[in-house]
């Protein structure tokens, strides 16, 4: 799958967001895993603080597609990486492997080539595989969605 052209990436960290930012992360994010996925959560839970945000977007500045990254001891005793999120303009197009390559990248760069711990949507157990993951729970539900955990050693 070709790579989604003309995505411009963007890292920063919470206090760095304008509002503009994060009310476009807010939106993609309610979207996505609200509307269209149907699943009623508490989305704001107090951990965009302490988070990198990683967000790609056109050339028009729309965002299209976002991760947040966080250090060992956060989310998980590993670094991880979630809401991972592509808006449906940019799927199918490679996008969200494109996102988790550099959300990668991106964690390397600021905390060490260490492992990464994330808790994914179960149908995507592939996906991340792909990516280098395994896993490493069984199958527990969370906002009523099958989800498993994942270690990229």
């Amino acid at each position: 799958m070709a790579k989604f052209e003309g995505m411009i990436w963007i890292t920063k960290s919470f206090d760095g967001l304008t509002t503009t930012e994060l009310y476009a992360i807010l939106h993609l994010r309610s979207e996505v895993f609200v509307v269209e996925q149907q699943c009623p959560y508490q989305d704001l839970d107090y951990a965009d603080q302490k988070a990198l945000h990683l967000m790609g977007t056109d050339e028009e500045g729309r965002l299209l597609a976002y991760t947040r990254i966080f250090a060992p001891g956060i989310k998980f005793e590993e670094a991880s990486i979630g809401r991972v999120v592509t808006s449906p303009q940019a799927r199918g197009k490679g996008a969200g492997r494109q996102l988790m390559e550099r959300s990668i990248e991106v964690l390397q760069a600021n905390y060490g080539v260490i492992p990464i711990r994330i808790g994914a949507q179960q149908y995507l157990q592939q996906f991340y595989t792909s990516l280098g993951f395994e896993q490493t729970s069984d199958t527990y539900i969370e906002d009523g969605i099958p989800h498993i955990e994942m270690l990229r050693p």
